[in-house]
């Protein structure tokens, strides 16, 4: 999951952050990105360069652009919490991701300028005056590339009241994590095997199409295949089928073609491993062709499931339907 954090000065997102990480999370800042920017223009790092960089970045490379160098970062494997978040369309590219979450960490005026006062930063404004000055600049703006915080807090999912004892903020920064894991979004088994099959299909090695075939039993994997040149034969990438290699257009030829497919190849190699498939499910790519139809019928698989139907299908579903088998299309955009 992905913990965007957003917020005046002095409300606590710096501790928010610290709690998380404490707990597993990887730490990123848009700030950092600011700081990365200003040393490799040779600037002294200030908050009001900091603040000058970002409004510059934002007008010359798009207003999400801190977001973006951020986004390109993230593993899906892991957790991060994303601090300083000022700006409505950094949300929006953080947003792309389904297991992203906006906290705003709030707290009163007076209370985040005590804060400032007690951590006495260079620069820090040394007024309650000057603080609010700062506040005013920093909320919003009439150029749509500069900082609009207000706006940003506005667009928050959660908000973290940070007004008491440090274990009030860290109760609710759990309960938080808690209810937001429970709303996570995992893959149902359809999409779980077809997103397997696509990986598969990367082991391809067929220069015309990639395809791939998973076949599975008891919600476990028994067999997967990709198309490709027969097992002992040159690739079809280093030359192995003339047919493909001839680049014709697409359906010529295809009786001369010496790829095997993604389906036959599973269904071959569970043959050669001595593994039984009767009554099993098949997960393709691509809706299978009429030869490998007529293989899958007569294997005893029960169900094919497929993601992009193949041009010249409509025979082999027809005939999938007449044997008795299922046959169910995955929506591509919910890969």
């Amino acid at each position: 999951m992905i913990i965007g954090l957003t917020g005046k000065n002095g409300a606590g997102k710096g501790e928010v952050a610290k709690y998380l990480q404490d707990r597993g999370f990887c730490y990123y800042s848009l700030s950092d990105v600011l700081r990365e920017e200003a040393q490799k223009e040779g600037l002294a790092v200030s908050r009001e360069v900091l603040v000058e960089m970002g409004n510059r970045l934002r007008r010359d490379l798009g207003p999400g652009a801190l977001a973006e160098k951020i986004f390109s970062r993230l593993d899906p494997e892991k957790h991060y919490v994303i601090d300083s978040v000022r700006h409505p369309n950094e949300i929006q590219v953080l947003r792309r991701r389904s297991d992203f979450l906006l906290a705003n960490v709030k707290a009163p005026e007076r209370l985040r300028f005590e804060r400032l006062r007690q951590r006495a930063r260079e620069k820090d404004p040394v007024t309650f005056e000057e603080f609010l000055a700062l506040e005013k600049r920093e909320a919003v703006s009439e150029n749509a590339s500069d900082q609009q915080l207000d706006r940003a807090i506005s667009m928050a999912d959660v908000t973290l009241e940070n007004t008491g004892p440090i274990k009030m903020l860290h109760d609710q920064v759990k309960e938080v994590l808690l209810d937001f894991s429970k709303k996570q979004n995992r893959p149902d088994w359809d999409e779980y095997f077809m997103g397997i099959a696509k990986v598969v299909a990367l082991r391809s090695n067929c220069i015309k199409r990639k395809v791939a075939a998973v076949i599975t039993k008891e919600k476990r994997i028994i067999a997967t295949g990709y198309n490709g040149t027969p097992r002992g034969v040159k690739n079809c990438s280093e030359g192995g089928c003339p047919r493909c290699n001839a680049i014709d257009s697409s359906g010529k030829g295809l009786d001369e073609c010496l790829c095997s497919h993604a389906e036959e190849n599973a269904i071959v190699q569970s043959a050669y491993h001595g593994v039984c498939i009767k009554d099993s499910v098949l997960y393709t790519t691509f809706s299978p062709c009429l030869m490998c139809t007529k293989m899958i019928i007569n294997a005893g698989i029960r169900e094919v499931v497929f993601n992009v139907q193949y041009p010249m299908s409509e025979t082999s579903l027809h005939l999938l339907r007449a044997a008795g088998v299922s046959i169910k299309q995955l929506p591509t955009a919910s890969l």
